[in-house]
């Protein structure tokens, strides 16, 4: 196995991305989708950066220089230049960060997968850099197989189990309960609406006073189940 892969917490982390061309933009623009503190260091910026409002990010308009580092949780090098990517990676390497370079033949410490998102629900995948074409093609293959359904099923997940718990704490037999709920095909059901249906499993499973519509439209909460 190439990497080791994960998923990372960025909340309110600084994140240096050097370079505000078109990949530069992509990379603020996820960073600051995760709550990241964004800082974009480069000489020119793309309109969309310009023109962003977000409290996330912060534009410098200045060459790189090892200093900006400083206090950074991730770098990206994200120019045009490999010369100045590999400057980058190296000033990284030597204060301790970890580098992302893109679209370079040096991918750095680590590379970001294609992902589908829904909701609390993420799906990578990744071809450990050989093919981004790929990783693409089957990212878009996976956005099918779990449509917003999906995003649905999360929130009705996340909040029985939060009604489970007020209930009182008995991790054997919610683990059994969520268990049996993931094996029923909840996910079709959804997509065609099949509320009836939903509210079945739900009865016979956890008893009274569990609804989808009761259940499906509260804000779920951010726990894994």
């Amino acid at each position: 196995m190439k990497y080791y892969p994960i998923f990372l917490d960025v909340t309110e982390r600084p994140c240096l991305v050097v370079g505000g061309g078109s990949v530069g933009t992509r990379k603020a623009l996820g960073l600051a989708k995760a709550n990241a503190r964004v800082r974009v260091v480069s000489l020119e910026f793309s309109q969309a950066l310009a023109d962003i409002s977000s409290e996330n990010i912060c534009l410098d308009k200045k060459p790189f220089d090892s200093g900006d580092l400083n206090g950074a949780a991730l770098v990206f090098a994200a120019t045009d230049s490999e010369a100045l990517n590999a400057r980058v990676r190296e000033a990284a390497r030597q204060a301790g960060v970890l580098c992302n370079i893109a679209d370079g033949k040096d991918k750095g410490d680590f590379i970001l997968p294609s992902v589908v998102n829904r909701g609390d629900l993420q799906v990578a995948v990744s071809t450990s850099g050989a093919s981004p074409a790929l990783a693409k093609k089957l990212g878009r293959e996976l956005g099918i197989l779990f449509g917003p359904e999906y995003e649905t099923m999360l929130t009705l997940m996340a909040n029985i189990r939060e009604k489970m718990l007020a209930k009182g704490h008995d991790p054997e037999g919610h683990r059994n309960v969520f268990t049996a709920l993931a094996d029923q095909d909840l996910p079709a059901l959804i997509a065609a609406g099949n509320t009836k249906e939903i509210d079945a499993v739900l009865a016979r499973l956890l008893g009274q006073g569990f609804t989808f519509e009761g259940l499906a439209s509260r804000a779920p909460s951010n726990q894994e189940q």
